[in-house]
């Protein structure tokens, strides 16, 4: 039985995953020039482009193999997963609030029933109307 060269298998993984990484990112930034509505761009900037930039990550761990150069890795890796999300939120809120979202391609609208009822309840004097009016 022969032994494995796990350096070269090291290697072959890590080319996988960097040219795979690449092709996420490539179809992450087509995708934000091609599409024309605000969040179908926002999903497309999100989901594609944080698992390709993990791929890479990852691909250069697998190159690196040094705990110190692995962990910065790491950290950057939960860095992209918890600010990518919180952004592309925003931005989706940013867009519905300034009229950039078309509704008739909404299936559920949640966002106009809640801000039709802090409507209803400020102009009523309900929950919520005495203190100052929430950042939309």
């Amino acid at each position: 039985m022969s032994a494995v060269d796990w350096d070269a298998v090291a290697d072959v993984v890590s080319a996988a995953c960097l040219l795979a990484g690449c092709a996420l990112t490539l179809l992450a930034a087509i995708g934000l020039l091609r599409l024309s509505d605000v969040l179908a761009r926002m999903h497309t900037t999100a989901k594609p482009q944080v698992l390709g930039v993990l791929l890479s990550l990852v691909a250069a761990g697998l190159q690196l193999r040094n705990g110190t150069d692995v962990a910065t890795l790491v950290a950057i890796g939960v860095f992209q997963l918890l600010t990518v999300p919180v952004a592309a939120h925003m931005v989706g809120r940013a867009a519905y609030r300034t009229g950039q979202v078309d509704a008739s391609l909404l299936d559920v609208d949640e966002l106009a029933e809640r801000i039709a009822a802090e409507e209803r309840e400020q102009r009523t004097g309900g929950p919520g109307a005495a203190g100052p009016a929430r950042p939309r």
